[in-house]
């Protein structure tokens, strides 16, 4: 086993995506998943982004203190999308997704996720950013990918790992697995250190 120093440990996925699932899984750890409850994503205007990606994540490890004992660590993790300093959220519907990939045309955004590690007597907390590029949109393309992929759960309207990603796509800076929700390769040297 890659974690023998987890073997003693309760590791806990907070979290409702089933790519973050999928990344931890790969990685080798032994976890159980508990579903993120509804929380107020909210955050203060004039934070900047790596902290607001940060703030959520440790908001979102702040629900589950009941369900940590000295054998247990719960991991979060919260992605934004920004562009030109404007951070683009989980859009609302159909239309509003359809402006956030018209705005992402063409265009470079950053992606960055915040994660956070909470044990009894811990918190670490660390982001990730990659640089992504987009091809120019047509209408067929937004459309056709919001009505097949709905992309409603998605920061910034879209999952790289679906079609939008192997069509239009045309680079990036920094980790894919940052753009998926995770940010594996700086989590599992989190992961090696916990004693």
């Amino acid at each position: 086993m890659i974690f023998n120093n987890l073997e003693r440990k309760r590791i806990i996925l907070a979290s409702n995506s089933p790519r973050r699932k999928q990344l931890l899984n790969q990685l080798g750890v032994k976890f159980e998943v508990i579903t993120q409850p509804d929380i107020n994503e909210d955050f203060p205007e004039d934070m900047i982004p790596e902290k607001a990606a940060i703030y959520l994540a440790e908001h979102k490890a702040s629900q589950f203190d009941a369900e940590i004992d000295e054998n247990t660590i719960v991991i979060t993790a919260d992605t934004i999308v920004v562009y030109k300093e404007k951070i683009l959220n989980k859009p609302i519907n159909f239309d509003h997704a359809q402006e956030m990939l018209n705005m992402l045309s063409g265009e470079k955004h950053t992606v960055i996720t915040g994660v956070c590690l909470k044990s009894k007597e811990n918190l670490v907390s660390f982001y990730s950013k990659t640089d992504v590029y987009f091809k120019k949109l047509d209408k067929i393309e937004t459309d056709y990918y919001i009505y097949n992929f709905k992309p409603f759960d998605k920061a910034g309207a879209y999952g790289i790992q679906e079609w939008i990603g192997l069509a239009c796509i045309t680079g990036i800076e920094g980790s894919y697995f940052n753009v998926m929700g995770l940010p594996v390769d700086m989590l599992y040297e989190y992961l090696k250190k916990i004693e």
